[in-house]
């Protein structure tokens, strides 16, 4: 790879805390592209299925505890050490530190399986989430691809993609509406954000 190359390759830091199956599908999305690379995957779960997946995929994986991650700049030394540009947020459960946001600002992409401003903030994710919107007899939910900023699920809105709640839709069969669209989206819109 000549140096020119080099510069304009964009390297991809995920971060997930449990199966990772959007991490894996966005490894192969972009596993030819000549642009954007996924360098590292990194976890607070030293039992995350994702680091399973990472091994497979030939991907560099990190795990940290919560203190490396908050309460010093540990994670954001690895970062740069990686030489990363971006960081993508695939099932990540923790709060993004404001050295990391500052150091990655507009350059951290979440998705949530919600239409923000609903059901997002502190303590939605998964099935908590769908649950909630079945509980409020929502007709429709969807994904919401967003910016990070220093507050649960509020950051700049990047993309939404919609489904229909069913009247008879289980949180599972909610879940099931809601991977299709991350699946089908996420890579796209990370591809065009960080191109």
């Amino acid at each position: 790879m000549s140096v020119e190359d080099n510069k304009t390759m964009k390297r991809i830091a995920i971060f997930a805390s449990g199966n990772g199956s959007n991490a894996e599908n966005i490894v192969h999305y972009f596993s030819n592209n000549k642009h954007i690379e996924v360098a590292l995957i990194i976890t607070n779960n030293p039992s995350a299925y994702v680091l399973e997946r990472a091994k497979k995929l030939g991907i560099k994986s990190l795990i940290f505890d919560k203190s490396a991650f908050s309460e010093n700049d540990k994670i954001l030394q690895k970062l740069k050490e990686n030489d990363i540009n971006w960081i993508i947020l695939a099932g990540f459960l923790l709060k993004i530190p404001k050295n990391i946001i500052k150091s990655f600002s507009n350059k951290i992409i979440n998705i949530h399986p919600s239409l923000l401003p609903k059901y997002g903030g502190k303590g939605m994710y998964g099935d908590r989430v769908h649950q909630a919107v079945i509980d409020a007899k929502e007709q429709e939910s969807g994904i919401t691809i967003h910016y990070v900023n220093d507050h649960y699920d509020e950051g700049k809105i990047i993309f939404q993609a919609k489904c229909i709640v069913d009247t008879n839709d289980s949180p599972e069969d909610l879940a099931t509406k809601i991977h299709e669209l991350e699946y089908k989206y996420f890579p796209k819109v990370i591809e065009e954000s960080i191109s």
